[in-house]
């Protein structure tokens, strides 16, 4: 029988070093790769086309959300761990509708993380410690949608399965970094107004009244690091 294989993302060495030192001792399971930023792990997912991906959200140059998105679309049958700290329902949520398998905060017991690999390989869903069906996972996220997020209801089927598009999480980095409209519009080399109409869009979708209040939004969720939003 074929071994798993699996992909560690992570920016932390130490952490990176105590994944692999955990799925090592399970004969069946097989790391192929490690990488540290998003960019770098979207890159070795399609060299090694592993079957599982464990993903930190708090990654530099591109969160784990949105490299969660670029793998599943380029490699539809990997399945994706999301391994943070940043341990919260409405985090699940977005992570789920991204098309994730399972989220575990990063504290998990090794052999509850061991668990949820060979459950997700298998084609479960694992949240907060429970093994789900597909079935029941959509059911999960569908009593939720309401509490977490709201769009018209004649909103594209592409907005409704993520958060933020790729531009709008451009557009909130720069917002956390301190950026002003006409700064983010040169940066992009777009038009102020078409800032200003992706801001209306970022603050309905996150149902925040402000920029400042999408910035810390972005920073408690992970998908800003603090050390970006501080340069």
């Amino acid at each position: 029988m074929d071994s798993i294989k699996l992909l560690i993302v992570d920016d932390h060495p130490l952490f990176r070093q105590g994944l692999i030192d955990v799925l090592e001792t399970d004969a069946s399971l097989s790391v192929v790769g490690e990488a540290a930023d998003g960019e770098t792990a979207f890159a070795k997912a399609c060299e090694q086309r592993p079957d599982i991906v464990l993903m930190d959200v708090n990654l530099p140059n591109a969160n784990g959300l949105q490299v969660t998105r670029r793998i599943l679309g380029e490699m539809p049958s990997t399945r994706v761990i999301i391994l943070t700290g940043y341990d919260d329902a409405e985090q699940v949520f977005h992570a789920l509708r991204l098309g994730a398998a399972a989220y575990c905060a990063k504290d998990v017991p090794p052999e509850m993380l061991l668990n949820t690999v060979h459950a997700v390989h298998n084609g479960n869903y694992v949240v907060q410690g429970r093994q789900m069906t597909a079935e029941e996972v959509a059911a999960w996220v569908e009593q939720r949608v309401g509490r977490y997020i709201t769009y018209p209801a004649d909103a594209p089927a592409t907005e409704a399965l993520t958060p933020l598009s790729p531009r709008e999480m451009e557009i909130l980095e720069l917002v956390t970094r301190g950026a002003s409209n006409k700064e983010i519009a040169f940066r992009l080399n777009i038009s102020q107004q078409t800032v200003k109409n992706h801001m209306t869009a970022i603050l309905r979708k996150l149902r925040v009244a402000d920029r400042t209040q999408a910035a810390v939004y972005a920073l408690r969720h992970g998908w800003v690091r603090l050390d970006l939003a501080a340069r």
